[in-house]
């Protein structure tokens, strides 16, 4: 079975179906092509590590030198081609760079200055998704607040036993009642976000400009399976959690309170390893056109034995989005809390229960401000990230620069 699709960019895809499940237009894997632009053979042996020179006519035979180390020969020891200088290590060879990123396995710093890179080269394909989206987001949370969603519960502070218990208990099913729509309606605002900013990294990767509607019609066909995908993912981790903890509740006795603790830490890990396994799986079956069980079985390939690095890249991804939120999310919360006549302090010992349009107004703006600059650079690093593994595992980067029309490489027929 054959599962390593080429690069898919969007409107690039072949029409010839493949055999194993994997749906049309997903081109096959590339072959070695030799200087003459036809396809050739592996050799039997490998040339020594370091040693790789991408397709040219560069003459070979008895004589001649073998290539420096690095990606290949360059005139002068410039240009992407050049081999590292000075003892030790060296640096890092050049790579050829026709868009946001050089063609060669990224680092943590690269893949987040590439979705940078990205939103200030194309802002306006992506402020046209992500601003408006975001709007619409968030006033539909604006009228849930404030409409659909019940009282919070009063709390007596002095209670003791099991009154206590019982205001706890209370006031986290609020909690959950409270939030529940909410984090519906940020991901299905983050769905329609992904699919057409992944489309967009996909474009600028290779240097190509991309309008919204180019980005629009390529994704619309992908939105239903990655919604699918969206609320698969969730549902598995849910049904980790259940089969974790339900059987110690049913225990009901003292000793089921603290195994309950260990039983849930254990599901955790699960759900969070779950999580980082099958997280490349939207860019998969946007960029791969893959269905949802196949884009889930690619992510996994795709993360095995790179899980912590991968969880580490998220893990610094989702903290950048937390202090983007927070010094953003403050100060709109400090106007908020003064136009509806409460205090900083009021509203942190919980004595504010009710809140007013202009709170909720002044909040709602903010978050679409939030919203719209953290969206954006989550699914940029994702789909960065889906093609620096594609890159480490599955020499992406040579079609990559094929498709880009780079000199040394010749185009598939």
């Amino acid at each position: 079975m054959n599962d390593t699709p080429g690069w898919a960019s969007p409107g690039s895809a072949p029409s010839d179906a493949s055999s194993d499940g994997q749906e049309t237009g997903v081109p096959r894997p590339s072959e070695p092509v030799d200087g003459s632009g036809t396809t050739g053979t592996w050799a039997s042996t490998q040339p020594p590590a370091g040693q790789w020179s991408p397709p040219s006519n560069t003459p070979t035979g008895p004589g001649t030198q073998p290539p420096r180390p690095g990606w290949g020969p360059s005139p002068k020891g410039q240009g992407w081609g050049s081999a590292p200088q000075g003892p030790g290590w060296g640096r890092q060879p050049d790579a050829a760079k026709p868009g946001v990123i050089p063609l060669r396995p990224l680092g943590v710093g690269e893949i987040l200055d590439g979705a940078v890179t990205a939103m200030r080269a194309h802002w306006r394909t992506v402020l046209g998704i992500s601003l408006p989206v975001s709007v619409v987001a968030q006033t539909a949370n604006l009228l849930v607040q404030r409409y659909l969603l019940p009282e919070p519960p009063a709390f007596d502070r002095n209670a003791t036993g099991p009154e206590a218990l019982r205001q706890t208990a209370d006031s986290l099913r609020f909690r959950l009642l409270e939030s529940a729509p909410s984090m519906l309606i940020s991901m299905l605002a983050l769905i329609f976000i992904t699919a057409v900013l992944t489309v967009v990294i996909s474009r600028s990767v290779l240097g190509r400009p991309v309008t919204l509607s180019d980005a629009w019609t390529e994704a619309r066909p992908r939105l239903l399976p990655l919604l699918g995908l969206t609320l698969l993912i969730p549902v598995l981790g849910a049904a980790v959690m259940a089969v974790g903890i339900l059987p110690v509740f049913l225990v009901g006795d003292t000793a089921a309170a603290g195994l309950a603790v260990l039983v849930l830490l254990a599901a955790t890990g699960v759900f969070l390893w779950l999580t980082v396994r099958f997280s490349l799986a939207s860019p998969a079956l946007m960029l791969e056109r893959q269905p949802i069980i196949l884009s889930m079985r690619r992510s996994a390939k795709l993360v095995r034995g790179a899980w912590w690095r991968i969880f580490g890249i998220l893990a610094l991804t989702m903290a950048l989005v937390l202090v983007v939120a927070v010094l953003v999310g403050i100060p709109f919360a400090q106007i908020a809390i003064s136009a509806d006549g409460g205090t900083m302090d009021s509203f942190l010992d919980g004595s504010i229960t009710g809140f007013g349009w202009p709170f909720l107004i002044i909040s709602a703006i903010g978050d679409v401000v939030v919203t719209t600059i953290t969206y954006p650079l989550y699914a940029g690093v994702m789909a960065l990230l889906y093609v620096d593994q594609r890159i480490r595992r599955e020499a992406l980067d040579l079609d990559l620069a094929r498709a880009a029309g780079l000199p040394g490489y010749d185009s598939r027929n």
